[in-house]
């Protein structure tokens, strides 16, 4: 499938990522579109895949309560699916990225308190197939291009 998206969409995108459950007939002023026209753009995005799906982004509030950690994981290529099970069955993990580099993956952690991340810590390293992890505290978020607001993690 050829996908082209032109300003508009582009646009589109942007505000939707913004807030994505600002009404159309919103969406159309600032676009100077019909809102009819909106609502099939939006249909056609998510329909060729470009908009994936909505959710929630958690207030600042929350996240300032909370530690959260990049770690890195090497994997034995043979165990790799069983180790994406056992991480999927993690409720303190985010988001797995498959990775090149030094490690087979990235997994972004969310843990109420530090001592739960270390035993989460922990917990990765007991799974049958992971052989080296290094983990990354974050500090703070420094740019977020998902919203217009400012965000600190």
């Amino acid at each position: 499938m050829d996908l082209r998206l032109d300003d508009v969409d582009r646009h589109l995108l942007a505000l939707l990522q913004a807030n994505a459950r600002e009404p159309a007939a919103h969406l159309a002023r600032k676009l100077k579109l019909a809102r009819t026209t909106v609502v099939a753009r939006i249909a056609r995005l998510e329909r060729e895949g470009v908009v994936a799906g909505y959710g929630v982004r958690l207030g600042q509030r929350l996240e300032q309560s909370v530690v959260r950690a990049f770690c890195g994981l090497s994997v034995n290529a043979k165990t790799a699916p069983a180790v994406i099970r056992a991480l999927e069955r993690m409720p303190e993990i985010e988001e797995v990225w498959a990775v090149s580099g030094q490690f087979d993956y990235m997994v972004l952690m969310r843990c109420d308190t530090p001592e739960q991340l270390d035993q989460l810590l922990d917990q990765l390293g007991q799974i049958d197939g992971i052989h080296q992890t290094q983990s990354s505290i974050v500090l703070s978020r420094k740019i977020d291009r998902r919203s217009t607001v400012a965000h600190s993690a």
